[in-house]
């Protein structure tokens, strides 16, 4: 039966577990043969994270009814609180019968669609989150600008002085980024393990920057003297923030929500999508509830489909679309991945005469020391907590390397999983700037290497910050427009070729901020 055909004999249905409970899109349900729902749907966005909620507030204001597809859980209408690190509940994780944080796993849990997930290869672990708001549910916040020279090098095709004085003054504002009060993280017990890590790396010869952070400082000051329920100060980060997080919920979704513009289906995971011969496209969606369950399997019908679903959600389903559904794609897709140069180390017996790192930790860092300028060994160095509740004399750095090697995502038709071709080998260079980090502070300070917390003290096999797959101008046009199609775009984290130098949020958004507002403009959405 062709698309017309089947449009004209199909029949409305407005009843039972597949309605769409929306007041945006009338008359837009449909049955196919197979019983399952059509949903008509100008513009669909898939995921909720940084890209996804830009390019759904911009579009909202432009007019444009918006469908957001997200995965996980929408928290704040659940009602269900986060968990803190050293008393994880069934919020934790996604659904794994044990917690999965990169340290401290000795609980057990209920499946459940939790806030952090974890994606197992061979030679590594990458975290990622679940939920309305995506990675900025469960990251520490760092609101880290890239070195312009570094940016510049990463993507030189575009306009660095209007992306300093104006894209990323514009997501600093949007995202609610602010910077700690000095004489209260001089004062507070909470951020002695900053304080010491800033003293060690000064002694070592190192130098150390303040970091902003999207966590609310006055609300932290408020929660330290009790007048607030503790957030920061409760071990509460890698599983979500009840209290004092501006995470996307509270900011560019919250705002996007407010026009009226726009639905968000949360526990909608989307399978596989296709394109049609009109250039328009078919999403096939899984509605699940919270254990996992399907309650309904639904079809999706739009003009205009974004993929925001991170990294290695967007790869998996242009990849696994490719296999099953023939989707047409560019030869790069899935090539120029890299994992933003993360490697975890740490070091032991820090200060163990005069109280080591505290015993209270804030889950929020704001030190870090840059040595990007070291041409033999660049790199920004995150100055982490580790709030276990106890002082164990012991300091966490989160290492962020250039990648000098990339690796390749690929899709095993057989396991229906994502491959990725990622070894030792891409990680020699970040070892060696790890070895001379954690030997000059040992050397300046004292301490040893951390075998409490690493194989041999080193992480090469952590990663928060999966990057690229789906490259900006390589695989894309200009504007995140993907090569080969006329009406699919790319708006995430996988448009960054593997490697930024910092956090990379910031410059997630505002590159999405860069590409929506130019889509708008060229009137891609008209």
């Amino acid at each position: 039966m062709d698309r017309k055909k089947f449009i004209k004999t199909s029949v409305l249905a407005v009843s039972g577990f597949y309605f769409l409970q929306s007041n945006l899109f009338r008359a837009a349900e449909r049955t196919s043969d197979k019983q399952n729902k059509i949903i008509e749907a100008p513009i669909v966005i898939i995921g909720s994270g940084y890209g996804g909620a830009v390019s759904a507030l911009r579009l909202c204001e432009a007019g444009k009814k918006v469908v957001l597809l997200e995965m996980g859980l929408n928290w704040e209408k659940s009602g269900i609180p986060f968990s803190n690190l050293l008393k994880p509940g069934k919020s934790s994780a996604w659904l794994k019968k044990k917690s999965i944080a990169p340290f401290m796993n000795i609980f057990s849990l209920t499946p459940f669609t939790g806030t952090l997930d974890r994606l197992d290869f061979d030679h590594i672990n990458i975290w990622v989150g679940r939920g309305v708001g995506g990675g900025s549910l469960v990251n520490g916040g760092m609101a880290v600008t890239p070195k312009e020279s570094y940016f510049k090098e990463v993507f030189p095709q575009l306009d660095a002085e209007k992306f300093y004085h104006h894209y990323f003054p514009l997501v600093h504002e949007e995202l609610k980024v602010n910077i700690i009060d000095e004489e209260f993280l001089k004062d507070c017990p909470y951020y002695k393990f900053t304080r010491v890590g800033e003293e060690e790396a000064h002694q070592a010869g190192f130098k150390t920057m303040r970091v902003p952070n999207v966590y609310d400082f006055k609300y932290m000051e408020k929660e330290f003297r009790n007048e607030v329920p503790r957030s920061a100060l409760n071990t509460e980060v890698i599983y979500g923030n009840n209290h004092g997080k501006n995470s996307l919920d509270k900011t560019y979704l919250k705002k996007a929500l407010e026009t009226g513009n726009l639905e968000i289906l949360d526990l909608h995971r989307v399978d596989d999508i296709k394109l049609n011969d009109d250039k328009t496209y078919t999403v096939n969606v899984q509605q699940t509830d919270t254990s996992g369950a399907l309650i309904a399997d639904k079809i999706f019908h739009c003009k205009k489909l974004i993929l925001a679903a991170g990294t290695m959600g967007t790869l998996q389903l242009l990849l696994r679309s490719n296999a099953v559904n023939g989707l047409p794609l560019h030869e790069g897709i899935g090539k120029n991945w890299g994992n933003n140069g993360n490697f975890m180390t740490g070091r032991n017996w820090v200060k163990p005469l005069s109280g080591g790192t505290g015993a209270k930790q804030s889950t929020i860092p704001v030190g870090g020391i840059d040595n990007w300028d070291n041409k033999e060994h660049p790199f920004f160095t995150e100055i982490a907590p580790l709030p276990m509740g106890m002082d164990v004399a012991t300091a966490l750095y989160l290492l962020i390397n250039r990648v000098d090697k990339k690796g390749e995502v690929t899709y095993d038709t057989i396991n229906r999983s994502l491959k990725l071709n990622w070894d030792e080998s891409h990680t020699v260079k970040m070892k060696e700037n790890a070895k001379y980090f954690v030997r000059k502070m040992n050397k300046a300070n004292g301490g040893t290497r951390s075998h409490f917390l690493f194989n041999n003290g080193f992480g090469a096999d952590i990663c928060y910050h999966p990057l690229g797959g789906c490259v900006l101008g390589e695989t894309t046009n200009e504007y995140g427009k993907l090569k080969e199609h006329e009406n699919l775009y790319v708006l995430d984290g996988s448009l960054i070729p593997g490697t930024i130098g910092v956090n990379p949020f910031v410059t997630i958004t505002a590159i999405a901020e860069y590409c929506i507002e130019n889509l708008i403009k060229g009137n891609e959405f008209a």
